[in-house]
């Protein structure tokens, strides 16, 4: 090993092995906390859980890695490469056991939650938060420089796992599904597994260099205070997640939702930090200890971050009038690697190129893990309840700026450097508060209409931002939820032909008394059956309260607030279906989301409809939107011994589906909503209205499709012939481009 082009070997298969780790360790990521999510649910509550309970298996992987690098004759190499072998192992077992753990524990509390989340991923998690600590011990012994060593091993794996998430929204997910993404990372963590192992064996006898001061070397290693490093990687960490999730929520508006967006923008995040890394360590190999410029740097980069991140979200809105939302996420990667150079900057003037230095690094890694979990409970659980998104952005541009002035009074300015310091902070303090009001004030609108938003029509009456979601009303009276069409603030079977669908159930079933509706969303589906004459009672589940604040201000819906009939909950429908599954209904009902949307497997899999089957009473329906996806349609018709499709809702039933179409003329006849009759017999207008509806009867059974029309199981099954049956597993309707027929 005294030779240089044998100590760049190492290196460059270090690097290499690192960067291929990567890849698994995002791809075990998103399986993991997507099984995660269909067991303990998609409100925030339990998404917030699961996400602190992978950050901290992480933090705690973290300080074991590093006292194990504390130790001189510690076979670093080796405990990396058995690090991936055991991830491997566990990557095998753990969706069966994930599903094992389902059975007894699904629907828990959110204490429970945490604490079972946290159990599932405790092991993978330490051993992937080991490696840093581990290979930055064994890299500083190599160099003598920590950051060089941190910049590039820590480019090196967030490469690999930005790879990771656009592979995974191009090609895994979409091909192969849960279990054939897990079976590709095992296969991947083997790979690099054995390779370190060899590579341990192979090297064991070479020399290794004395730790000390090679070339590269800081003439004063801890030139920052350890305690002030680490509470500004805990900072930097905030700041980081807390503009994550705020571009989530900007994205998944944007785009809908769209299950490929969340993890391009997590790839762009992840490539940005990477490369932030990168740029980081060129910094440290050009520099010496020199406390006021490494402060002059970091102060640079947040504030340069900060600002950049502030104007991320009017940017974006800007760009979706005219251009595809991919073509914005560059700004998100020059945000996330602004930040990102910081943490190599901090690690490389407060931790020493010594034993100690891959367990000092493991102290700076979990306080960043700390401030990135803070930040993600902060924004994500507290302050969207409160602030809208352009409250929050201002809140971390001040912060940021704050940090920025901070390491500037740091970084020890003369007399006028101080005062053009402090100029600078107050005026761009002063640009972001008072630009906040005008840049944000249109986005949803932008981000919804899109080319039309210059149209007359193009404006929203209505927005609600909680942390559950954003809810927008136009001024035409259509509800959007995450930026797609929900429906109308209607009920009148005059206004929009939407709401015959719920008016249907009488055709279906001839005594629905008690009914269960998963998503109430404007209230107009959930006021017409509570208002049925045969329906008694009604349970809604609805995953955002934004939607009451909402539905009180519309009087057409507004009487469903105060309907004795009702008893209303907030929560994930699947979570509450299992934490309810001894309960019965007649009818449950599901206008709910487009299929392509994230997570709308978690409503249209083999495995939920097996869960609705559960709760149903002898003679029970389960009536629900597909969006005329025809896998969705299959697995229903498919799954179900009996099965009718009304425009995009199916019917599906153990018990045969007794189709009665003078019953249905009956119940329209007697229907009133708030006392006054929907239908009355003496109008012609209303006659007519009730001939189309009573029409879609009589052209049964019917030989070609019709998308709004009705279809018996027979030809649902024979139009669909080859389709694939929707599992949890495969999310066969997500992942992909939408596809209408």
């Amino acid at each position: 090993m005294a030779d240089r082009p044998m100590e760049n070997t190492r290196f460059r298969w270090i690097y290499l092995l690192f960067f291929v780790s990567g890849f698994p360790a995002l791809i075990y990521q998103i399986v993991w906390q997507r099984s995660l999510f269909a067991i303990y649910g998609v409100n925030i509550e339990s998404v917030t859980v699961v996400v602190s309970a992978f950050m901290l298996g992480l933090g705690l992987g973290s300080l074991i890695g590093g006292r194990i690098s504390k130790q001189p004759a510690a076979p670093l190499l080796l405990l990396f490469g058995g690090s991936e072998l055991g991830i491997a192992v566990y990557g095998a077992c753990s969706l069966a056991l994930f599903h094992r753990v389902a059975a007894f524990t699904a629907g828990a509390p959110a204490v429970e939650t945490g604490l079972l989340s946290f159990l599932l991923v405790v092991v993978p998690t330490i051993l992937m938060g080991a490696t840093l600590p581990l290979l930055v011990a064994q890299l500083v012994r190599l160099s003598g420089n920590v950051g060089r060593s941190v910049g590039m091993l820590y480019f090196a794996n967030t490469l690999g796992s930005a790879v990771a998430c656009f592979a995974a929204a191009l090609a895994t997910m979409r091909y192969l599904g849960m279990s054939g993404s897990v079976a590709v990372a095992v296969g991947l963590n083997l790979l690099v597994g054995f390779t370190v192992v060899v590579l341990h064996f192979r090297w064991r006898g070479l020399a290794r260099p004395k730790t000390g001061a090679p070339e590269g070397t800081l003439k004063h290693a801890t030139a920052m205070p350890f305690g002030v490093a680490m509470a500004l990687a805990a900072v930097a960490g905030f700041l980081s997640l807390c503009y994550e999730i705020v571009w989530y929520r900007l994205y998944a508006f944007a785009t809908g939702t769209n299950p490929r967006s969340f993890a391009f923008v997590l790839g762009a995040f992840l490539a940005g930090i990477a490369f932030g890394s990168l740029f980081s360590r060129r910094l440290c190999l050009r520099a010496s200890g020199d406390l006021p410029r490494f402060a002059r740097w970091i102060a640079a980069l947040v504030l340069g971050a900060n600002l950049l991140g502030f104007a991320i979200v009017p940017l974006v809105a800007l760009v979706a009038r005219q251009a595809d939302y991919v073509w914005t996420l560059p700004l998100v990667a020059a945000a996330a690697g602004l930040l990102g150079a910081t943490f190599p900057l901090i690690c490389h003037i407060s931790v020493g190129p010594d034993d100690r230095a891959g367990s000092r690094l493991s102290y700076l890694y979990l306080a960043n893990i700390v401030g990135s979990a803070g930040g993600s409970w902060l924004v994500g659980f507290i302050l969207m309840d409160f602030w809208p998104l352009r409250g929050i952005a201002v809140f971390l541009a001040l912060l940021g700026v704050a940090l920025a002035a901070a390491l500037l009074a740091a970084g020890r300015l003369g007399a006028a450097e101080k005062a053009a310091a402090a100029l600078l902070c107050a005026g761009v303090c002063a640009a972001v508060v008072f630009s906040a009001r005008p840049l944000f004030a249109t986005v949803y609108g932008q981000l919804e209409y899109r080319q039309d938003y210059r149209d007359p029509g193009a404006r929203l009456a209505d927005v609600v931002e909680t942390r559950s979601g954003v809810v927008t009303v136009d001024a035409d009276g259509a509800i959007f939820g995450g930026g797609v069409f929900d429906g109308w603030m209607y009920t009148d079977i005059h206004v929009t032909d939407t709401v015959r669908r719920p008016l249907s159930i009488s055709f279906i079933h001839p005594d629905p008394e008690e009914v269960l509706i998963v998503g109430m969303s404007g209230g107009a589906w959930s006021q017409l059956i509570a208002n049925h004459p045969q329906v008694r009672k009604v349970t809604i589940v609805e995953i955002n309260p934004g939607y009451v604040q909402v539905i009180g201000r519309y009087p057409q819906v507004a009487p469903l607030l105060r309907n004795p009939k009702i008893e209303l909950f907030f929560d994930d429908g699947r979570r509450w279906m299992f934490r309810n599954r001894q309960r019965k209904f007649d009818m449950i009902v599901m206008d709910t989301t487009y299929s392509w949307r994230a997570h709308a497997t978690n409503l249209l899999s083999v495995e939920f409809l097996d869960l609705a089957r559960g709760m149903l009473k002898p003679g029970g329906i389960l009536y629900y939107n597909t969006t005329f996806s025809f896998e969705a349609q299959r697995t229903g018709a498919a799954h179900f011994p009996y099965a009718f499709r009304f425009g995009p809702l199916l019917a599906v039933s153990d018990s045969p589906i007794p189709l009665d179409r003078d019953r249905w003329r009956r119940i329209l006849l007697a229907y009133r909503l708030e006392g006054k009759p929907i239908l009355d017999p003496s109008i012609p207008e209303d006659v007519g209205i009730l001939n189309d509806l009573l029409h879609y009867a009589d052209a049964l059974p019917g030989d070609t499709y019709d998308s709004e029309g009705m279809e018996t199981r027979e030809n649902i099954l024979r139009r669909t012939a080859g389709r694939r049956m929707v599992t949890d597993d495969n999310m066969v309707v997500e992942w992909r481009e939408s596809e209408w027929r």
